[in-house]
């Protein structure tokens, strides 16, 4: 991949090579196809279109328009929504967006709680959500590590607030969207489904939807959806106007029409039979990982997964081992994000949990075998995390078993 500029491309054939020959655990990437990746690059970045398909500031945009009202068609059609923007340009801000478009300052808003597994954006206090709005939390049960619906119900009705947020982003079990639903229903609270992790399950059946009876649903258009970095906002028609205003101009100047035309093709791959097999191999990968796991005695979040991820539990080793655990297995070749675990006693800073994840994995083409020796090989450095030879040859099988797996190929 030549750019021109000899210092850059080396860089870039560097990171293509890490990539090829690395197990990339990390739950919040993928692997975009040739097709994504050929939008992104295309000469769409030279475009500025601030405003809707038809309602431009700027002139020249006969062909912008009809590529963003194709990726607005395709994921309303994808999600079974009646109103889609796809100009969010990541996931932050499109919930930010939601929260300008339905919500006052200080409003109260109930969030899962960041170390129990939720987002920044769901009422951490070092971000806007917690800064602006007034976050009221809700966690899992202590002992099961699972959302307790009776719960955030009482939680709901004592506290009143405007918005009710579910989603996750490291937590390994299904969300009852339509419980969720229910209790906004009877708080008279707007629900607000982030399914930034999970919208790839959802598009491919593998896992309850949240359509069409929340009100508002957000979700990158990376990780399990297999797209280009950026984000889309769903909504019932009512909320429309709202959040296309809290977009641009509330939040937003002109979209990038690259990574819309990008997120269209991805839309277009996702509504294909293959996706559904896809993502289906996901969710198998996943449980046939964490078996193998708990199989070599490493404790998991909730015992296992339905979904995606995983989330070790690294306290039976010690308080706060996430980061330096993480660095031990990317010098084994495996690529993973230090976490917290709920109620973790350790700081954020130092987490005592590793979060995994199967979508680049299955999107390689592997499968459950393969995911039975992963798991090996993860335990076997959790267990000795120090020991740099054992390091070293894990790292030569893991880059064998990528040679069977290859990616990017002509790139």
């Amino acid at each position: 991949m030549k750019t021109g500029d000899p210092e850059i491309t080396n860089l870039i054939t560097k990171e293509l090579i890490r990539q090829r020959e690395v197990l990339n655990l990390i739950p919040s990437e993928n692997y975009v196809s040739k097709k994504v990746l050929a939008a992104c690059g295309s000469v769409l970045m030279n475009k500025y279109s601030e405003g809707y398909p038809f309602k431009r500031y700027y002139q020249g945009n006969a062909f912008i328009d009809e590529i963003e009202d194709l990726a607005i068609q395709r994921a309303k059609k994808l999600f079974n929504a009646e109103h889609a923007n796809v100009q969010p340009l990541s996931g932050s801000p499109a919930n930010f967006a939601v929260f300008l478009a339905l919500l006052e300052p200080q409003d109260k808003f109930l969030g899962l709680d960041l170390a129990c597994g939720g987002h920044l954006t769901h009422g951490s206090p070092v971000n806007f959500s917690g800064k602006i709005y007034k976050p009221i939390s809700y966690g899992v049960n202590k002992e099961t590590e699972l959302l307790d619906m009776d719960e955030i119900r009482k939680i709901a009705i004592e506290q009143k607030p405007k918005m009710i947020i579910s989603g996750l982003t490291a937590y390994p079990r299904t969300i009852n969207f339509r419980a969720f639903q229910e209790i906004a229903e009877e708080t008279g609270a707007i629900h607000l489904a982030d399914i930034s992790h999970i919208a790839g399950l959802i598009a491919g059946q593998s896992h309850p939807s949240p359509f069409p009876f929340t009100d508002v649903v957000t979700s990158t258009t990376h990780k399990t959806l297999r797209g280009p970095r950026g984000a889309i906002i769903l909504s019932k028609e009512k909320y429309a106007k709202q959040i296309d205003k809290a977009v641009f101009p509330g939040c937003q100047g002109g979209p990038h029409d690259n990574v819309t035309a990008a997120k269209a093709i991805a839309f277009k791959e996702a509504m294909q039979p293959e996706f559904k097999i896809y993502t289906n191999q996901i969710i198998k990968n996943a449980k046939a990982l964490a078996d193998s796991l708990m199989q070599n005695q490493i404790k998991l979040v909730t015992n296992g997964t339905d979904n995606h991820l995983i989330l070790i539990d690294l306290r039976n080793f010690g308080i706060g081992l996430g980061k330096p655990i993480a660095q031990s297995l990317e010098n084994a070749g495996i690529c993973t994000n230090c976490n917290t675990v709920p109620y973790d006693p350790s700081t954020p800073f130092k987490p005592s949990g590793i979060r995994i994840g199967t979508p680049i994995l299955t999107t390689r083409g592997m499968q459950e075998q393969e995911m039975q020796q992963i798991g090996a090989w993860i335990a076997q450095v959790i267990k000795d995390p120090e020991n740099q030879e054992l390091q070293k040859s894990i790292n030569q099988k893991v880059k064998k078993l990528c040679s069977e797996f290859p990616i990017y190929e002509g790139l």
